[in-house]
């Protein structure tokens, strides 16, 4: 069984810009709704399923959580449901935030979803 390989915000981005991942987002549905990866699917850690998750025919499924943390968990419960290759975005969305990658945040103003640009 394939170990646990851990991507960059980097390297995920270029890989979801290339439609060759599926980025699959472990955190809270409310975490999500106030800011995530643009293109990212919602499956909370609290109702993981490996057993969902799409086939990777053609694409790779990668995890991300906060930090990363909550994705190396349920990157360990797809192990276990015999599932590979294994991949999380190292950092978690903190660390897309920290690499300055665009996302999808709440205007506070007006509560409404907005595209984060990446600060230069």
């Amino acid at each position: 069984m394939a170990d646990l390989e851990n991507w960059s915000p980097v390297r995920v981005k270029t890989a979801l810009d290339n439609g060759e991942i599926v980025l699959i987002d472990v955190r809270t549905p409310q975490e999500y709704m106030i800011e995530h990866v643009e293109g990212a699917l919602l499956m909370p850690m609290a109702f993981f399923s490996a057993s969902a998750l799409p086939t990777q025919d053609g694409k790779r499924i990668v995890l991300h959580c906060g930090s990363g943390l909550r994705s190396g968990k349920m990157a360990e419960k797809m192990k276990a449901a015999g599932l590979s290759p294994l991949a999380h975005m190292e950092g978690g969305f903190g660390a897309w935030k920290e690499a300055r990658l665009p996302y999808i945040g709440t205007d506070m103003a007006t509560g409404a979803p907005t595209r984060m640009q990446k600060q230069d």
